[in-house]
């Protein structure tokens, strides 16, 4: 059992792995643990979840450092970002991240029966290229290595051009403090950094992003859930709300108890925790430090000698990929260390 910013975790040694999957505290444990069993004895009514979805809308809002009412909840990135691009004029022009992650590519890649154009660039030429296409759409943190998006020349563009900016912060929101009240859509899954269950997302729309088409709308998604759900005429929430999907109620519940604890907690001290560790390790393979928790090796068999060494890692574009969260620790950077140093 470890303890990392006032939380306890069950969590193994040579854990480095929360690129792939989060740990979640062992509070956040219990309250699904409770919730499951209340379901097997037939304990709760489907409202009774209602506090638990807005637990964690509101948390996921303090996170990035906007307003609960912008922040509609859906169950995956893809599903949240497919909505915006679904939603975008015929032979419009979207400009990625060259290799990017498949979620935030494919949704805008999927409409090229409209005309909808995805023009890719390397990260480091994103913000030159901006202002020539309609919308930029761009992880905050890269998945494949941890390289961070130039989010200061982003809000720039954001707030002196037309383009549009989306973001995807599921490889960000947790460790990286985040202020981004100024993009018009910021998406985020839970399951990562935010030590939650898989099943749970959200999708923050500024005020003055353009529309975007309800293709999903449901009883949840209405002005009154719990009175709108039979019958016509159409009647949705007037704020993001609208955008929403009927929640996974589980998923949300384990959600509301890691993400109030973890939106409470001091942001910057949390990334300089996991930077650290992470610029510790890469120091230590005379890797220049890189101000992510996210770290990219590419050792020859480094993913089969840190498995041996009892390393939880990842492989991604051809390279390990070691994550360093909160709940991590100097003694796992030594041991990565010496697994990658091993013969």
């Amino acid at each position: 059992m470890r303890e990392a910013f006032g939380a306890k975790f069950d969590v193994p040694d040579g854990y480095l792995n929360t690129a792939s999957i989060g740990i979640p505290p062992t509070d956040a444990v219990r309250a699904l643990t409770e919730s499951v069993a209340r379901w097997g004895s037939g304990l709760d009514r489907p409202e009774d979840f209602d506090p638990a979805v807005a637990s964690a809308r509101a948390a996921f809002a303090r996170l990035i450092g906007t307003a609960a009412d912008r922040v509609a909840i859906g169950s995956t990135a893809s599903q949240l970002i497919g909505l915006v691009a679904a939603s975008l004029p015929d032979g419009a022009r979207v400009l990625v991240a060259n290799q990017d992650f498949t979620s935030v590519l494919f949704p805008f890649a999927a409409q090229q029966d409209r005309d909808v154009r995805v023009t890719e660039v390397e990260l480091s030429e994103i913000a030159d290229h901006a202002a020539d296409y309609d919308v930029v759409a761009v992880s905050a943190v890269q998945s494949s290595d941890g390289r961070i998006a130039d989010l200061d020349a982003l809000r720039q563009i954001a707030t002196s051009t037309s383009t549009r900016v989306l973001l995807d912060v599921t490889q960000a929101v947790g460790w990286l403090p985040l202020r981004l009240d100024w993009a018009d859509w910021v998406v985020g899954a839970a399951y990562k950094w935010l030590l939650s269950p898989r099943g749970a997302a959200w999708l923050a729309v500024h005020p003055d992003a353009p529309d975007i088409r309800p293709s999903s709308a449901n009883w949840y998604a209405s002005d009154d859930p719990w009175n709108t759900t039979y019958g016509l005429p159409l009647r949705l929430a007037d704020d993001a709300r609208a955008l929403d999907l009927s929640p996974t109620w589980f998923a949300q519940v384990g959600a509301a108890a890691a993400m109030d604890w973890l939106a409470g907690l001091d942001m910057t001290a949390v990334a300089e925790h996991c930077v650290g560790l992470a610029d510790e390790f890469r120091t230590a393979l005379d890797l220049p430090p890189a101000g992510s928790a996210i770290v990219s090796v590419q050792v020859p068999d480094a993913v089969a000698k840190l498995t041996a060494a009892g390393i939880s890692c990842a492989m991604r574009a051809g390279r390990a990929r070691l994550s360093f969260h909160l709940y991590n620790t100097a003694a796992d950077v030594e041991r990565a260390v010496n697994a990658l140093r091993s013969a």
